[in-house]
């Protein structure tokens, strides 16, 4: 008898769908804020603001961003009166020379005055240029029905799909697996490029570009997506526009040379670029996009967690969802933005659960985040393989993404994105939960016109 996590599944075609883990009253249940850490919210709002970086656990400087405010408006208001004076001395000087009398003193004066407004104009750009650098580091504002704590512990668990599988053997971790399959490689990789890189061979290969196309087929057939092929280099204003600098340039590959440029993190962030400085139309939103890329991180945060094998990788290849929307979009199509994820774990027929981050597990630039774990039976445990976030206007403010209003006024768009899925993070999950007694893996149905009709992986002789 083959036991393992093998559900039933059935090749899926368009048209075909999977009935959506969401229903109108999960995508109705928050409340949109008015505005999202601009400079009146900031201003207005300070002590909402307070809080949110009390309850994210984070440290600014706000107290130094509001003094500046202060003293720029004040500057302003003393610049304009100065200017509206010079405009009054200039037309008295004017009358004075027309009349063939002695305006001496009335240029003295204006001559002073001009120094003073230059005086002021420096100021202002000195004081704008602290306040844009401060700005960039106030993470966004978790939404109010995120839980509140410091870490993973507070998470939330929404809703569980499918059975735990059960064997009737030790179940093996997928390093072990991968070796005795002869399809995975930690040593010649790190000969080749150090620690945290892996090799693929044979049918392991296969199976990844297996299901980089599967889930690229899926978005963009079933769910409506844009597939988008973007540069895996991107540019130190793209990594502003996301959230990614300059808070986190340690986790970066940066270039070496005089361009400033940078390895892809991840889709994220030449995705939601595209749209960076431009205009879209009202009626063109919400726009969709899905697109491959290798990822490449240095994990500077992450010394001594997961060393090994596939799950905490320098290159690792992903499926990322991006969505531009309306404001008022943005909250529902979250929810089918993470069922458009949920379906590839469906399809592989992988038992996991979506967890909403606590705000202190959110990634800076969330406002509220969704989780899906997949169950690994050879670690036992539920472990993250797609993060789904709403930003709201946070990454469009930093980006000028903006759209032309066809009903209303010009405003920002909402962003957001999510994995669709990681595709190391689900490799791992099919060798853990389709491992056999025999040491074979069943390569899913819905993966086998991929795979050349490959019904199962054979270990090496």
């Amino acid at each position: 008898m083959e036991a393992s996590g093998a559900l039933e599944l059935g090749l899926w075609s368009p048209g075909v769908s999977i009935p959506p883990p969401w229903d109108e009253r999960t995508a109705q249940r928050v409340t949109i804020p008015p505005v999202m850490l601009s400079r009146e919210y900031l201003r207005d709002s300070a002590d909402d603001y307070r809080r949110a970086l009390a309850n994210r656990g984070a440290a600014v400087e706000l107290d130094r961003f509001l003094d500046l405010d202060r003293e720029r408006r004040e500057i302003i208001q003393k610049a304009e009166a100065l200017k509206n004076q010079r405009n009054i001395a200039s037309g008295e000087i004017a009358r004075l020379k027309k009349a063939k009398e002695d305006a001496t003193a009335q240029i003295e004066t204006m001559k002073a005055v001009g120094d003073e407004i230059r005086a002021f104009d420096e100021r202002l750009a000195a004081i704008e240029e602290e306040m844009s650098t401060l700005e960039l580091e106030f993470p966004n504002a978790p939404d109010g029905s995120v839980p509140v704590g410091r870490d993973e512990s507070a998470n939330r668990e929404e809703r569980v799909w499918g059975e735990l599988p059960s064997f009737d053997f030790e179940p093996k971790s997928h390093w072990d697996i991968g070796d005795s399959l002869g399809i995975l490689d930690f040593e010649r990789a790190a000969k080749i490029a150090g620690a945290r890189f892996s090799v693929l061979f044979g049918e392991g290969a296969r199976l990844e570009r297996a299901l980089i196309s599967f889930m690229l087929d899926l978005h963009s057939r079933r769910h409506g997506y844009t597939e988008v092929w973007p540069p895996a280099i991107i540019n130190r204003e793209s990594l502003k526009g996301t959230g990614q600098l300059p808070k986190f340039e340690a986790d970066l590959f940066h270039l070496e040379g005089d361009r400033d440029l940078f390895l892809a993190p991840t889709a994220e962030v030449p995705i939601t670029n595209l749209h960076r400085d431009e205009m879209i139309p009202e009626s063109s939103l919400p726009i969709s996009y899905c697109a491959y890329t290798p990822c490449f991180r240095s994990e500077a945060g992450s010394y001594g967690k997961d060393t090994r094998g596939l799950i905490r990788q320098h290159q690792f290849d992903k499926v990322e969802l991006v969505k531009f929307t309306l404001p008022e979009q943005s909250e529902e199509e979250h929810e089918k933005l993470t069922a458009d994820a949920e379906a590839v774990l469906r399809e592989l027929g992988l038992h996991y659960r979506v967890m909403t981050l606590s705000t202190g597990d959110m990634s800076f630039a969330a406002s509220r985040t969704y989780d899906l774990e997949v169950w690994l039976p050879g670690q036992n445990t539920f472990r993250e393989i797609s993060s789904c976030s709403n930003f709201r206007d946070f990454q469009a403010r930093r980006a000028n993404i903006r759209f032309k209003g066809e009903t209303r006024k010009n405003g920002l768009v909402h962003t957001l994105n999510g994995s669709g899925l990681a595709i190391g993070r689900t490799l791992v999950a099919i060798l853990e939960n389709y491992q056999q007694s025999d040491g074979s893996v069943i390569v899913p149905e819905v993966l086998r016109p991929y795979m050349a009709g490959l019904e199962r992986i054979e270990p090496r002789a």
